[in-house]
């Protein structure tokens, strides 16, 4: 059965080329991406747990995490935390297989807290959260439909995923000051900056403004005049990589709400919003491409958590970026491009509904000359699609 690929030019001004654009990146450790990073781990953790017990991977999608906020007291040099996060983990898994009970609650919990203690580097997970596990079984059809599937899974739903490329300057700013922030390296300079990093970037003509958020820590700022210096030295950091990114203006702008006069300045204890009063859903926060892009086509799904299997929600987001980046790569005279997946429930995942892509192309480029390879491009990406099944469990796939 031959896959149903729609290949069309598009007339449209290209994002990099338009006035106004707008991107915003959600750091690893804004409770909106806990949300979808907890989700994620645990479905990882729960088709681990299949292959080992079953051999097989069983329905699931553990997409539903709440995060609502504590109570915090954070001050120069330290503070405390006075009520703490809490946690509600809920979605559909397997919990019984001929007889034989999953663990599904110590899974989830187990996954959750380690997730949290890899991402948030000041959290006491014992004493600062409260995880409560409300998993339970999967509606009757649907996990029929994962049944069904002989070697090629059926979807579960319909819905549809889209991706684009290639990313714009200020869309590549916003992705790499967040993940630059959070690394390793910056974060062994400066011990005062949070994992909770909101990236906010806007381009207006050529001059790019990049106002950050970041949740500073305590414990590692004594005073104000510290608080001042380091986020300084911070800000000069973000410039150096935004001129390794980009030749246009940037202008770099950190925790704007401060105001030093009244001795108000954005502090944490955990290096978290989500100590005191701000809360966290899956799906609110980032795309599937880890990015949030007004100008672009977006889909409104919540990826993380889903099974990495059948629920093409999550699949399509993820491949449909991968397809977008391929034919960039591959395709001379591409601009831009916009990949569209529409599922349809029962149906294999490898032969969707219909897989539309748009291209914006170079004015020497003919839409004829290049549509059989971008066409072979999404054949073979379709056609390999359980690989994405494999990555995301290896953890080689973000969602967020």
């Amino acid at each position: 059965m031959s896959r149903n690929i729609i290949v069309e030019q598009i007339h449209q001004t290209p994002v990099e080329s338009q006035k106004i654009e707008l991107v915003e990146r959600k750091g690893v450790g804004h409770p909106d991406s806990l949300a979808d990073g907890i989700a994620d781990s645990i479905s990882r953790a729960l088709c681990v747990e299949y292959l080992k017990r079953f051999g097989v991977l069983m329905h699931h999608n553990t997409d539903q995490v709440e995060i609502v906020g504590g109570k915090a007291e954070p001050k120069f040099g330290g503070g405390q935390i006075i009520s703490p996060i809490y946690i509600l983990l809920s979605g559909r898994a397997t919990t019984i297989v001929d007889d034989e009970l999953v663990p599904v609650h110590k899974i989830a919990i187990h996954a959750a807290k380690e997730y949290l203690d890899r991402t948030l580097r000041n959290l006491d997970v014992e004493n600062d959260v409260v995880i409560d596990s409300r998993i339970s079984q999967g509606s009757t059809d649907l996990m029929d439909v994962f049944k069904r599937a002989h070697v090629i899974p059926l979807a579960n739903d319909t819905s549809f995923g889209v991706g684009f490329a290639p990313f714009t300057d200020v869309e590549r700013l916003a992705l790499e000051t967040e993940k630059e922030i959070n690394s390793d390296r910056f974060k062994d300079r400066f011990p005062e900056s949070g994992e909770d990093v909101k990236v906010m970037g806007l381009r207006e003509g050529d001059k790019i403004t990049l106002t950050i958020a970041n949740a500073m820590v305590a414990k590692y700022i004594p005073d104000l005049d510290h608080y001042r210096s380091v986020k300084e030295e911070m800000t000069y950091t973000i410039e150096d990589l935004a001129s390794s990114i980009t030749d246009r203006e940037v202008e770099v702008n950190i925790n704007t709400g401060d105001d030093y006069d009244r001795g108000s300045v954005y502090l944490t204890v955990t290096g978290t919003s989500a100590e005191m009063g701000d809360d966290g859903s899956v799906g609110r926060g980032n795309r599937a491409n880890g990015l949030i892009t007004p100008n672009r086509l977006m889909s409104l799904e919540a990826a993380a958590g889903k099974n990495p299997v059948n629920h093409t929600g999550k699949m399509y987001n993820l491949i449909s970026n991968q397809i977008a980046h391929s034919i960039v790569t591959a395709v001379e005279g591409v601009r831009e491009v916009y990949v569209k997946i529409l599922s349809q429930i029962g149906r294999p995942i490898d032969h969707p509904k219909v897989a539309s892509v748009q291209l914006i192309l170079d004015d020497s480029v003919s839409i004829e000359s290049i549509k059989p390879k971008v066409e072979s491009i999404v054949d073979l990406h379709l056609s390999d699609i359980k690989k994405v099944t494999d990555m995301v469990i290896k953890g080689e796939l973000t969602t967020f």
